[in-house]
């Protein structure tokens, strides 16, 4: 936990200022039950107003510094926890981008999500109890029982007795609710996964009439996290109610033991007053430190999961000697031997793949499902790393290519098109920050939306919802592709961004890059033939090797795994 000290740099004046306040007021608490005395003792006893007015005043102007303190340190613990926070944020979100495509699988969107957000909260919470609380809390539990002595050591041996009682009951119940903690953790991971998936497949859940299943299946992990947490609740609730039983049982002891000593002249009312303000104080304040244990240790534990995040290192990265710089080439691509596998334990998804492409070509590529389409072209904007052989662009090895220079000359239209909160207008700027209106339009009317998006209310302008839910699946396509467009890439990969287009638009919108783009070198993955059959070179996959690259007349004769698909579709298409 400490290691991630560092973002909070900034603040040092703060967290150094904090406690020395929090101090202050401890202190200031720590010597009002001895006024309090005096006040009774010499005061109120003696029928001494003097005496009265001066301890009254005096407590009263204690007590107004002691507010004083506590704001100056709630207000500089409030700046320097809620700053720590958004640096650490920041930073964990900028090493979250740096991940390739392997570390984000092996996370998962959940959990990176619960880390960056409620783990985050964990670290923020404990910093300002670290400000608040950690110095005031043990100054004051030791400080009873110092003035104890001062005033009786006799009766002061009572809260010699009562702090070990104590003590175990704090240490029976943390030994108890820390791992249950860890627990509710874990399990909060898993209700965000279930969360995540039924708002994400919202349209599946209901297409599949599946409403009932997964309302169930969320019900039994949140009726799980709550078991956990009304566990951890009902032990920890035993604190309070036997910390009273402690405390009242040792106020009675000092009464008794007090009220006799007041009997024979060894002690004063006000003195005994001022113990049962110690013996108080010195409980509240274990109290405080025992959910201070509780914070620290889920603190812990959050720590160790953001820690994780920074000490994973991302398998696609900069080499320290790149220095290739994008030189159009006649031959933009070309895979010799390439072979990859998700992860190192996994089998090879692709096996043997050897093709080239020359600039502005147009390269289809077709398979069965699971093939290794997507899997292929992921590899040329390097989102993951070849395993086996080579592969270069513009007779270069790819890995000689910073990430930055590869991915701003290389545009990539996933299968599910992503688009985010904003307008049509944010979302074209993502390929082009200072694009004009007219690269806009011109870019809409290539991919086939400008007359949609003419239709729409405010244009360019019109608001997009999250995920683009207020559009169709063609109509996000459309929106997608033009997006790329704008950033007028040298290589265009659209993976299966055509499959909610009808054929009519997915001709056009082809016909239009052909005419458009003619430097572009052009990708497209599609399971439909009329999709790639005018493509230059047709690569064929089936179940990750190569099944033939030529043109569509030539695949027909040598390809038996592209001629049965374009049986398959041609028959369709006639009926």
């Amino acid at each position: 936990m400490f290691s991630l000290l560092k973002y909070a740099k900034k603040y040092r004046v703060q967290i150094i200022l904090g406690p020395i306040f929090k101090f202050l007021e401890a202190v200031f608490e720590l010597l009002l039950p001895i006024f309090m005395a005096k006040l009774i003792d010499e005061g109120i006893n003696n029928k001494d107003s003097s005496t009265t007015i001066k301890m009254a005043l005096a407590m009263f102007v204690m007590t107004l510094i002691g507010l004083v303190c506590v704001l100056i340190c709630q207000y500089f613990s409030s700046i320097a926890s809620q700053g720590f926070g958004t640096e650490l944020r920041n930073e964990m979100m900028r090493k979250i981008n740096s991940f390739s495509h392997v570390e984000i699988n092996e996370y998962g969107t959940s959990t990176l999500i619960t880390r960056i957000t409620n783990d985050i909260n964990q670290l923020q919470l404990a910093l300002a109890m670290l400000i608040r609380l950690v110095v005031r809390a043990p100054f004051l539990s030791i400080g009873s029982i110092v003035m104890a002595f001062i005033i009786n050591p006799k009766i002061a041996w009572i809260f010699v007795i009562t702090l070990p009682l104590f003590s175990i009951l704090l240490f029976f119940i943390m030994k108890k609710t820390v791992p249950l903690y860890k627990k509710v953790q874990e399990k909060l991971d898993s209700l965000n996964l279930v969360v995540n998936e039924n708002l994400s497949g919202v349209r599946v859940i209901r297409a599949f009439a599946k409403k009932d299943e997964e309302a169930k299946k969320v019900a039994s992990v949140t009726d799980d996290l709550a078991i956990s947490y009304k566990t951890v609740a009902n032990i920890s609730a035993l604190l309070n109610p036997i910390t009273t039983l402690i405390m009242n049982g040792a106020i009675i002891f000092l009464l008794y033991i007090g009220g006799n000593q007041v009997n024979i002249g060894g002690m004063k009312q006000g003195e005994v007053l001022a113990l049962i303000n110690y013996m108080t104080q010195m409980l509240l304040a274990l109290i405080v430190v025992a959910n201070l244990v509780v914070i620290f240790t889920r603190a812990f534990a959050s720590a160790n999961r953001v820690n994780e995040i920074f000490n994973t290192e991302p398998s696609v990265t900069d080499l320290v000697d790149q220095s290739a710089s994008w030189k159009k080439e006649n031959e933009v691509l070309k895979f010799s031997n390439v072979g990859f596998k998700y992860t190192e334990k996994s089998g090879y998804t692709l096996k043997d793949i050897n093709f080239s492409l020359k600039q502005g070509e147009t390269l289809g590529i077709i398979g069965p499902t699971g093939s290794g389409k997507s899997a292929l072209i992921q590899l040329i904007p390097r989102f993951y790393n070849i395993n086996k052989g080579s592969l270069k662009i513009n007779n270069k090895n790819i890995i000689d290519y910073t990430l930055e220079v590869l991915r701003d000359h290389i545009a990539v239209v996933p299968q599910n098109s992503v688009l985010f909160t904003g307008t049509i207008r944010s979302n074209l700027l993502w390929g082009k920050e200072n694009a004009t209106d007219d690269e806009c339009w011109k870019a809409l009317e290539i991919a086939q939306c400008a007359d949609f998006v003419k239709s729409l209310p405010e244009g360019l302008d019109y608001k997009v919802l999250a995920g683009g839910k207020n559009f169709s699946g063609g109509q996000k396509q459309r929106i997608a592709i033009a997006r790329a467009l704008i950033k007028n890439p040298n290589i265009l990969i659209l993976d299966d961004s055509l499959s909610a287009l009808d054929y009519k638009t997915d001709l056009n919108l082809r016909n239009a890059l052909n005419n458009s783009m003619k430097e572009t070198t052009l990708i497209i993955v599609s399971q439909r033939i009329s999709s790639v059959r005018s493509a230059d070179k047709i690569l064929v996959l089936n179940d990750g090797k190569q099944d033939g690259f030529n043109n569509h007349e030539n695949l027909l004769q040598i390809s038996k795994t592209y001629n049965a698909i374009a049986k398959s579709q041609i028959e369709k298409e006639e009926l």
